[in-house]
């Protein structure tokens, strides 16, 4: 095993769209695990719209990145030292501290995965975290019934593709929004969609009343700001909203530049009884077992798709991040820190 690693730090805290700056790669010593953790190499790790929100020096539900300090996030490995009886060298695990080649993860905060069930990169997606994202918030919070519309934005990505698939699987209509004709063309040909919008068109707005002609039951909300506009006329009584993210926001400007709005959606809120919903993952970890059962018995049934955009390499994931946020990605987005069977 080699000595020294690599590792992705925070350099500075950027101002709008991060760029090349604002990270450093850094070669360090390859740590050593205490009682009780685990020596991990990392092959695959994940990137996520979140993270933009770390790289600001402000409270949330999870703590910031650190100036100087390694990025970290989701990630699955495999195991060379074990200080725990849970865990043996060879064991492939999902943890949180990627960004990095080698990391030491405390045994408590492991999950073994089986890359024979499943690609490792799945555990990262489809049957990880943006996958749970998916189905907890459509089907706890949404609770679609057959025959209804819903609509989601972003929907070429890791959460919003699933959310469109599950709402079919469940009898509604999946109505998603994407940037470019070939994501629209790709939502319905791939993955089934009834209609895809494509949000850079000129008459976005009434494209997408077009395509919801029965109004707006559910929508997942990914992204707000012009999106949210145009939808808010769209909805229907009773129509629920589960609130993932605003990804239009991410860019971290000091002040939002759009007039405010407020009085017209809460309005929209009050006379159409919509029940609006804001909620993180985490909030549903108690669903994880159903959520992985049926989802597997979806993938292995083909009624669920999914895509991955591959980046290779730890130093490109910056170039990723970066990438993601500002929409070139189609599927999820999944660093390849080190081939699986590297010799370790």
């Amino acid at each position: 095993m080699t000595s020294t690693a690599l590792e992705v730090r925070l350099a500075s805290r950027p101002s709008g769209w991060p760029t090349d700056e604002n990270f450093e790669i850094a070669e360090v010593e390859v740590p050593t695990p205490g009682d009780g953790e685990i020596l991990v190499r990392n092959v695959v790790m994940s990137v996520d719209p979140y993270m933009r929100g770390r790289m600001n020096d402000v409270k949330s539900y999870v703590p910031p990145f650190q100036v100087g300090a390694p990025l970290d996030g989701g990630a699955v490995g495999e195991v060379v030292t074990s200080n725990s009886p849970d865990f043996k060298p060879g064991d492939h695990v999902l943890h949180g501290l990627g960004w990095r080649d080698y990391a030491v993860v405390n045994a408590a905060h492991a999950v073994k995965v089986d890359g024979d069930l499943a690609p490792l990169s799945t555990y990262l997606g489809v049957l990880g975290m943006p996958g749970l994202t998916a189905y907890a918030g459509l089907l706890k919070l949404g609770q679609p019934r057959a025959g209804e519309t819903v609509v989601v934005g972003a929907a070429t990505g890791p959460v919003g593709s699933v959310v469109g698939q599950l709402a079919r699987i469940h009898g509604a209509r999946a109505v998603g929004v994407a940037g470019g004709p070939e994501k629209c063309r790709a939502l319905v040909e791939e993955l089934g969609f009834d209609a895809a919008v494509d949000r850079t068109a000129p008459g976005f707005a009434s494209a997408l009343a077009a395509a919801c002609p029965r109004g707006v039951d559910v929508y997942f909300e990914n992204v707000g700001g012009e999106l949210l506009r145009a939808v808010l006329p769209l909805l229907n009584d009773f129509a629920r909203i589960p609130l993932c993210g605003l990804v239009s926001n991410y860019s971290g400007s000091a002040k939002p530049t759009d007039p405010d709005r407020s009085a017209e959606l809460l309005t929209t809120l009050l006379v159409k009884r919509v029940t609006l919903r804001g909620f993180v993952v985490s909030d549903f970890a108690a669903e994880e077992p159903a959520f992985r059962r049926e989802m597997t018995e979806w993938l292995e049934a083909g009624r669920l798709r999914y895509r991955e955009d591959l980046v290779d390499g730890l130093d490109a994931a910056p170039a990723a991040l970066i990438g993601l946020l500002q929409g070139r990605n189609f599927g999820k987005v999944v660093v390849q820190v080190a081939p699986e069977d590297q010799a370790t």
